[in-house]
């Protein structure tokens, strides 16, 4: 629930999402669901030339499984608190 929550925050941000076929895809995170299934709008692929069918598409739904990246917006993401509530997670699992 740590992560589902974490980008739950980062909802209308710009993103890119690497897969693990070696697609990138940036675009706007539309939302989120607990299985960390993602919905972005107005994508874009980072290597155009290599995947030009993806040029017409405009928004994306992404399995969560098939994900291995989200790079994140260097300036949304707040470190400390994402480590304070991981140990909060993971004390309260041990219990």
């Amino acid at each position: 629930m740590l992560f589902y929550s974490f980008f739950k925050s980062l909802v209308g941000k710009d993103v890119v999402v690497e897969l693990k076929n070696d697609l990138s895809i940036c675009g706007t995170l539309h939302s989120v669901d607990q299985f960390l299934n993602i919905k972005l709008t107005d994508i874009s692929v980072t290597d155009p030339e290599k995947y030009p069918h993806m040029l017409s598409v405009k928004n994306c739904f992404i399995r969560g499984s098939v994900v291995r990246y989200v790079q994140l917006p260097a300036d949304e993401c707040d470190t400390q608190l994402l480590q304070d509530a991981a140990r909060k997670e993971a004390a309260q699992n041990k219990q």
